[in-house]
């Protein structure tokens, strides 16, 4: 099966830790290799954001990343991008006009327009949305930057698309409140790489304190602020945070780094907070074996790869009980959660962890468990494919003289 996966801001190949690179990047690099192990050909469509970039990239094999010229050629925030989508989709248009994929697998909700308009209604489109507007304007309020009418757009695309994946039950819930027909939606998780985070591996360097780590962007939301109030609290824990798009090895010259070193100095905790500045997909691993516990503590979440790397890794989640992490971290099983924006209650779980490493030592053999038997990417892979399998044969039923011309296509 030839798939399309159209990612306009979400670069396979973009460094992880900036302020719009994170769990999407890492779930289409990721989807498209294990689909590509299980013999399809993958096609991943990105915005250029570098004039260096060639235009394809093969990936691995199975999977080239393709570059589209929309907009200028450097990194424009994703709430920025509308006015270069009708480029994005010429070019798509132009591409599958000559050489149409099977299926288009639309991610986030730009990438959804674009993969509506170009498909035509020619192609069957699937839809990933990572997150939803709707959820952020509810928790950011007036410092959401989505463009007016991402809410409209979103619902449109739920409306219009033949699947929408939903990665956990919380989304499903969301898109049924816009509006969004129940019956076309299936929950297909994110996944995680079971062979690189694993428990067994060198750790990263680390002293006699307790280690905390937090690992991901550095944006508000992302609720690392309350991770450093809690230090206030935890007197002998340290806490290492990996991040930032910083040009230093530890972040300096990012924004959210200095407004988080400025927190760690008004709580008295800066002589215990460390931060590593960008951190290369490789050393991921070893970070998380040194901590006691990882912290995950997200305003919102639809998803949270993050969770799902610490508990692969035998480590102990303390995450918020929002989105998608109630669906992964099990409380008490193989972490705890606490509620979002609670600096206190947060304290108050990880001090109860790190005095029980017994109670660490098995949320963590039950965190690989769970992660083994639902999230690795073969399942997830295979539960992608069964749904690209599931609205090509919807099409078929609905247009008997197209799967006769394919019959006679494939006998010719």
């Amino acid at each position: 099966m030839k798939v399309a996966m159209v990612s306009e801001h979400a670069s396979p190949l973009a460094a992880l830790g900036g302020a719009d690179a994170g769990g999407q990047n890492v779930h289409v690099l990721e989807l498209s290799s294990a689909l590509a192990d299980m013999g399809h050909q993958v096609t991943v469509w990105t915005r250029r954001d570098d004039d260096a970039l060639p235009d394809t990239v093969p990936a691995r094999p199975g999977v080239v990343i393709r570059h589209v010229d929309a907009g200028p050629a450097r990194p424009v925030p994703k709430d920025e991008l509308v006015p270069y989508l009708p480029a994005f989709t010429r070019a798509l248009e132009d591409a599958w006009s000559a050489d149409p994929p099977d299926v288009v697998h639309g991610h986030f909700w730009m990438s959804g327009m674009v993969a509506l308009a170009a498909a035509a209604g020619r192609i069957p489109v699937v839809q990933t949305f990572h997150a939803l507007g709707s959820v952020k304007r509810r928790h950011q309020g007036t410092d959401d930057t989505s463009p007016d009418g991402r809410v409209r757009a979103e619902l449109a695309v739920a409306r219009q698309v033949d699947r929408v994946l939903a990665t956990c039950t919380d989304e499903v819930f969301e898109l049924a409140r816009m509006g969004a027909p129940r019956r076309r939606m299936t929950v297909v998780p994110c996944g995680v790489d079971t062979t690189t985070f694993t428990p067994d591996g060198p750790a990263a360097p680390r002293g006699d304190r307790p280690r905390l780590v937090s690992l991901g962007r550095l944006v508000r939301r992302k609720g690392v602020d309350e991770v450093i109030e809690a230090m206030r609290r935890l007197p002998a824990a340290e806490l290492v945070i990996a991040g930032g798009e910083g040009p230093g090895d530890d972040g300096r010259g990012d924004p959210d780094v200095a407004r988080l070193r400025e927190c760690a100095r008004r709580a008295g905790v800066a002589d215990r907070v460390h931060f590593t500045g960008p951190m290369a997909r490789t050393d991921v691993p070893a970070l998380l074996r040194s901590a006691d516990a990882v912290v995950c503590v997200p305003w919102y979440e639809p998803f949270g790869i993050v969770p799902l790397e610490a508990m692969a890794c035998g480590r102990p989640v303390v995450a918020s009980a929002v989105g998608g992490i109630q669906d992964t971290v099990v409380d008490q099983v193989t972490g705890l959660l606490v509620p979002p924006r609670r600096p206190d209650a947060l304290a108050t779980a990880l001090r109860d962890l790190l005095a029980s490493p017994t109670m660490g030592a098995a949320y963590g053999i039950a965190g690989r468990d769970r992660v083994l038997a639902r999230y690795d990417w073969e399942r997830v892979a295979a539960a992608t494919a069964q749904v690209y399998d599931d609205v090509l044969a919807t099409r078929r039923r609905r247009d008997p003289l197209a799967a006769v011309s394919e019959t006679a296509g494939v006998q010719r």
